[in-house]
């Protein structure tokens, strides 16, 4: 029973964010929300609601390079001239663990990446208009 209790305790943390494979993964970087205190701070990392982006964005703005961003993100330049903390991707169910079907990112390779290599994918959620 003991035992049953635990893995179902793990597998619930496992889908919240904090349990994942990559800093990113841990911090929720690409989760939906809708201010910043939504973003978790960990270990000094703290991301901020990037509510230009439809469902909002928890990550980082500004960023100069791949070094400003937490392990599994890459800096990239949105098509809105500005830079970005997006959370990496090897395909679409990696942009959405954290985010509402209405408010889904799309995982693309046709981002421009601050850093090489330029041969890898983005979780670029769609932009809201504001």
């Amino acid at each position: 029973m003991r035992h049953t209790i635990l893995v179902g305790l793990f597998a619930f943390a496992g889908g919240c964010g904090d349990g994942g494979a990559t800093e990113a993964d841990r911090l929720g970087v690409g989760a939906e929300c809708t201010a910043s205190a939504e973003c978790d701070a960990v270990d000094d990392v703290e991301l901020e609601c990037l509510t230009q982006f439809t469902g909002g964005y928890c990550g980082l703005a500004g960023c100069d390079g791949d070094v400003n961003c937490p392990q599994g993100s890459a800096c990239v330049t949105h098509d809105d001239g500005n830079n970005y903390c997006f959370r990496g991707c090897v395909d679409k169910p990696d942009c959405n663990r954290n985010r509402s079907p209405d408010n889904d990112a799309n995982c693309v390779g046709s981002i421009t990446f601050v850093d090489p290599p330029n041969e890898r994918k983005a979780c670029e959620p769609a932009s809201s208009g504001i």
